[in-house]
């Protein structure tokens, strides 16, 4: 399986390399060193997509996101992304996200990106970790965790989020509503920071709805379209205290996140003058990326 997995993985990064350009399946085959036929069968059973869907939804997406921030006519966008006519890409894009291109350029609401994640290729032998046992059971940390911290303001604002039913972190809530939540938070114009998960303090949590959501912020003013199950909340300004781990390998996600929590769990922050305050705010993390490190943001008020 390590072996499928890496070479899905030098495919996916093929493709991203020359996603302007027109791929066969005989190139795509040869960056990962196997038979085209093995390359489509493995492909499909690794990322759930055939390469030519993969390709083709990829290059949707990146044009989309073109459309949402220049001004460009289709016909040349169209040819950029290797569509052979603007009426192919119309069609394509059309299908893809339920609105032309020309609509979407002009109102830019919020629609499904496809946003893939590259593969993770096998585990290394060995990295630094250590065995923690806790309430849900017995695992093994990333050690040697450098934790920078700020404190940061966010002014009064909304924000564009998911509910899920019980989820109370990251893998349950894509147990409920999906992992594809992303690719719409990614579109939105309008937002003021990345998306993010979101742990929402008690008195915006609804009866019978989950603690942990998925969302992005956004201005006071938001008056784009919300899309179907998302729902606009306000949010009051609160101090919030970054927490950010070094880089790690995409390899070794699982133990890195889980040393950064554990790092930040046993952090006082009074030692800095603040106190945390889950009831001011929502505690968030952004997209877990190997190059930046784990970052976390968690409500604090200053001590009197």
């Amino acid at each position: 399986m390590d072996e499928k997995r890496q070479a899905v993985r030098c495919m996916q990064d093929y493709i991203k390399d020359n996603l302007s350009k027109k791929i066969s399946l005989k190139e795509l085959s040869r960056a990962a060193n196997i038979s085209p036929s093995y390359a489509t069968k493995i492909f499909k059973e690794v990322t759930g997509y055939t390469p030519y869907y993969y390709m083709k939804s990829l290059r949707l997406s990146e044009a989309a996101k073109i459309l949402r921030d220049q001004d460009i006519k289709v016909i040349d966008l169209a040819l950029d992304y290797v569509f052979d006519s603007h009426e192919g890409f119309t069609r394509a894009f059309s299908k893809q996200f339920g609105l032309p291109p020309k609509r979407y350029a002009k109102d830019k609401p919020p629609i499904q990106w496809f946003l893939p994640y590259p593969v993770q290729k096998t585990s290394p032998d060995h990295v630094n970790t250590k065995q923690v046992t806790g309430e849900s059971g017995s695992k093994e940390v990333f050690m040697d965790q450098f934790v920078f911290t700020q404190v940061i303001e966010r002014p009064k604002r909304k924000a564009l989020i998911l509910r899920a039913k019980t989820a109370t972190e990251y893998f349950k809530y894509c147990e409920e509503v999906g992992c594809d939540v992303w690719g719409i938070l990614m579109s939105v114009k309008e937002a003021l920071y990345e998306p993010a998960g979101f742990w929402l303090p008690d008195h915006l949590v609804k009866e019978g709805t989950s603690k942990y959501v998925q969302g992005v912020e956004v201005p006071l003013d938001y008056d784009n379209v919300i899309p179907e199950g998302f729902e606009l909340i306000d949010l009051e300004p609160y101090k919030v205290m970054i927490f950010q781990g070094q880089p790690y390998d995409d390899e070794i996600f699982e133990s890195a996140v889980s040393g950064m929590m554990e790092a930040m769990n046993n952090f006082d922050p009074q030692l800095y003058g603040f106190e945390y305050a889950p009831d001011q705010g929502p505690r968030f993390q952004l997209e877990p990326r190997g190059e930046r490190g784990y970052i976390e943001g968690r409500p604090v008020v200053e001590i009197k």
